[in-house]
C-alpha cells in the first residue's frame, strides 16, 4: 500500500484473532525494523520474540504470577499536565465505551486491564529490552525502532499493539525469556490479526492539530 495508507491504518490493536504469524514473517519485520536510525549507530534495541507454544507457556507463567512487581519504569509522569492528561483521559474513556464498561465497575476495568498481560489474545509478540547503561537518547532510537515494525506489519497486513504495561513484569518476564541483568523491559509487542467482529477495534483516537504542537519560526 501507499505509505501515507499505511501509517494512516496502523492503530493499536486490542482484540486479536488466533491466526497464527509464522517467525519467518516476524524475521522480515524485524529485518526491516532493523533498518531504523540510531545515534552513533549504536542501535540499542534488544529484542526477544514469543511465537507458538513457548506463547502458550507464557501467558500461563503470567497468570501463574499475579503478583505485583516493581515496575522498570515510571510509565507516565506522576503530575501529568494538560493537554496531554486530557488526551490520555479521553482515549482510555472511548475505549471503555466500545467495551461498554461505565466508570463505576471497577472490577470490569480491572479485568479488562488484565487482557493486556494475554497479550489480548494475539499468537505472537515481541519483548523490547534496552540496556540499562542506555539514555534518553538511546530510548528514542527503541521508540524508531518500535515504529518501523509496527509500520512494517501493517504494511504486510497484520495487527500490533505496543504496550508499556509490560513493564509492570519485569521479573516475569525477564526470567522466562532469559533476558540478562544489564537489560531493561521497556515494552511488548502484540502481533497478529485483527479480530474485525470487537468493537474496541473500531477505536479511532484523537489527535492533536498540527496548530497544537507546531511553531513556524518566523
Amino acid at each position: 500500500m501507499e505509505f501515507s495508507d499505511t501509517v494512516k491504518k496502523r492503530s493499536s490493536i486490542r482484540a486479536f484473532t488466533n491466526t497464527p504469524v509464522s517467525n519467518a514473517q516476524i524475521t522480515a519485520l524485524l529485518d526491516l525494523a532493523a533498518q531504523s536510525p540510531s545515534g552513533g549507530n549504536v542501535q540499542p534495541w534488544r529484542i526477544f520474540v514469543l511465537n507458538d507454544d513457548v506463547m502458550t507457556r507464557f501467558k500461563q507463567t503470567v497468570q501463574d504470577n499475579p503478583s505485583p512487581e516493581q515496575p522498570s519504569y515510571a510509565i507516565y509522569p506522576d503530575q501529568l499536565k494538560d493537554p496531554y492528561r486530557t488526551a490520555r483521559f479521553e482515549v482510555g474513556e472511548m475505549m471503555y465505551t466500545l467495551l461498554d464498561i461505565p466508570r463505576d465497575d471497577r472490577a470490569g476495568r480491572f479485568a479488562r486491564l488484565a487482557e493486556n498481560y494475554q497479550f489480548f489474545g494475539a499468537p505472537a509478540a515481541i519483548f523490547c529490552f534496552v540496556d540499562r547503561q542506555m539514555g534518553p537518547p538511546q530510548w528514542s532510537d527503541l521508540g524508531m525502532f518500535l515504529q518501523t515494525f509496527m509500520l512494517a506489519a501493517t504494511d504486510a497486513g497484520l495487527a500490533t499493539c505496543a504496550q508499556e504495561a509490560w513493564a509492570m513484569k519485569p521479573e516475569t518476564v525477564a526470567r522466562f525469556v532469559g533476558a540478562p541483568d544489564e537489560l531493561m523491559l521497556f515494552c511488548g509487542v502484540a502481533v497478529g490479526q485483527a479480530d474485525a467482529t470487537a468493537p474496541v477495534n473500531s477505536l479511532i483516537s484523537k489527535r492533536f492539530s498540527i496548530d497544537e504542537f507546531t511553531t513556524f519560526v518566523s
